[in-house]
């Protein structure tokens, strides 16, 4: 059984929102702030994800669903540069939209189309 579009977005996305911001640990200067950079990471994630996968839901089209991913993340990417300051721009846009591109194929490859209640019974 596959996840709906909407449900694979969410799981791929938290997952890889979550790796992104433990990747933190790898900076040093970090440290004081690593549980609101996770949790922001996470929320960027799942936020991201779930729209990637509606959008890909509506769409059936690999170009736009990558597309849509990179753009929804960079959009939340560019909210939390703008709260973490523009020192960090290349820290945070381009693996946000990294993450983007990854939930954008992974919702069109994977994810199940929503089926009708009809055709469900």
């Amino acid at each position: 059984m596959s996840l709906t579009k909407p449900m694979l977005g969410l799981a791929v996305g938290g997952v890889l929102g979550l790796l992104d911001g433990l990747s933190g640990f790898f900076e040093p200067s970090l440290a004081a702030v690593m549980t609101s950079v996770i949790t922001f990471s996470l929320l960027k994630g799942l936020v991201a994800g779930i729209v990637t996968g509606y959008v890909s839901q509506r769409v059936h089209s690999m170009l736009v669903g990558i597309l849509a991913g990179t753009g929804i993340a960079a959009v939340l990417s560019l909210l939390v540069i703008l709260k973490a300051g523009m020192a960090l721009f290349w820290d945070i846009l381009p693996p946000g939209m990294l993450l983007g591109a990854i939930v954008g194929f992974a919702t069109q490859r994977f994810g199940r189309a929503k089926q009708s209640a009809i055709a469900a019974q």
